[in-house]
């Protein structure tokens, strides 16, 4: 339920709606619009049948949202949601793009990467010190020696950096290094690891899961959000489906649906929705098309010889010249 106050609506007149509803132990967001101000209603509100809130003073409408997830949803909160990362301001109408290897493997390959991305026009650095691997015996990343050298990267670039976090017992050590978390899309309904990364009010970026609903995306972005942090923005990674020529499909409709169901920000995957570098300029660009609010590339100095990804990975050379294509040098 979201309580819509009238234009003229005074600030006592809206404390006073809120002090009504806290004290029957609801919990309240307040989203200012620049019409509008909502008011909006968290949990079980059948204790407020006797509660006549279209009488309050300030109050203009009420509106029952319609949707499971709430404060995921444009009812909740009409106006889109911008993140602010430093500098970078996601969600503002400037596509943001984040770019670099699938996983760091040295501080060679990750300090040379920051510098050329960060040249041709990128603002974020992503980098995996963790890595969830299909196998066993794959790469899994160099785990805190990752993490202090994507930090040494963003000291000598500035740029922000998107690394993923697994769980909740390394969480406190990659938000130390991370200014966005990134949840894959194996975790994105862990429900757990959910939980804390909402409470650690950082930056998240919740990835769609390999065979997710929309609906189902929304709701994990819930559980973030319920946890009290607004800054939450999805990225589409792709589907699986019985398409052998691409490693997943690229969901370009779930785009502009988000974009409709919800404020949040939207960031496109081409990288791994393709999982063919080939593919990867054109479905950046069909991305930004389709309104996404950023990119997430991956780029490699030598893809031939990347330890996760190569195949799927843009050269340095390849991402500038994607970059130039874009508009963003």
């Amino acid at each position: 339920m979201v309580i819509v106050m009238q234009k003229t609506a005074r600030a006592e007149e809206i404390q006073k709606i809120v002090d009504t509803i806290e004290a029957l132990q609801l919990r309240v967001h307040i989203s200012e619009g620049t019409e509008r101000t909502i008011v909006g209603i968290i949990g079980n509100k059948s204790v407020l049948t006797d509660i006549p809130l279209e009488s309050f003073d300030g109050v203009e409408k009420i509106v029952h949202v319609t949707h499971p997830f709430k404060m995921a949803s444009r009812e909740f909160h009409p106006e889109p949601t911008i993140i602010e990362v430093g500098n970078v301001r996601i969600g503002a109408g400037t596509p943001v793009i984040m770019a670099g290897p699938c996983a760091v493997e040295s501080r060679e390959q990750i300090l040379q990467t920051a510098h050329a991305v960060k040249a041709a026009g990128a603002t974020c650095l992503r980098g995996g010190a963790f890595k969830p691997r299909s196998s066993p015996y794959s790469f899994q990343g160099l785990k805190e020696e990752g993490l202090k050298l994507l930090a040494e990267a963003r000291k000598e670039t500035g740029l922000a950096i998107v690394t993923e976090v697994m769980d909740p017992v390394n969480l406190p050590m990659v938000a130390e290094y991370a200014d966005i978390l990134q949840i894959g899309a194996r975790n994105m309904q862990n429900f757990h690891l959910l939980k804390e990364v909402g409470k650690t009010g950082k930056p998240v970026m919740l990835k769609r899961g390999i065979a997710a609903t929309i609906e189902e995306w929304l709701m994990s972005a819930e559980y973030i959000l319920s946890e009290g942090n607004p800054n939450v923005m999805l990225c589409e990674r792709g589907i699986r489906t019985f398409e052998k020529y691409t490693r997943n499909t690229m969901d370009l409709n779930a785009i502009p649906v988000i974009k409709h169901l919800s404020h949040l920000p939207v960031i496109a995957d081409p990288s791994h929705g393709t999982g063919v570098a080939r593919y990867v300029p054109a479905m950046s660009k069909a991305s930004i098309a389709a309104g996404a609010d950023g990119l997430i590339l991956e780029v490699h100095p030598n893809p031939a010889k990347a330890m996760s990804d190569g195949p799927q990975s843009l050269t340095l050379e390849q991402f500038d010249q994607l970059m130039k294509e874009l508009g963003n040098r």
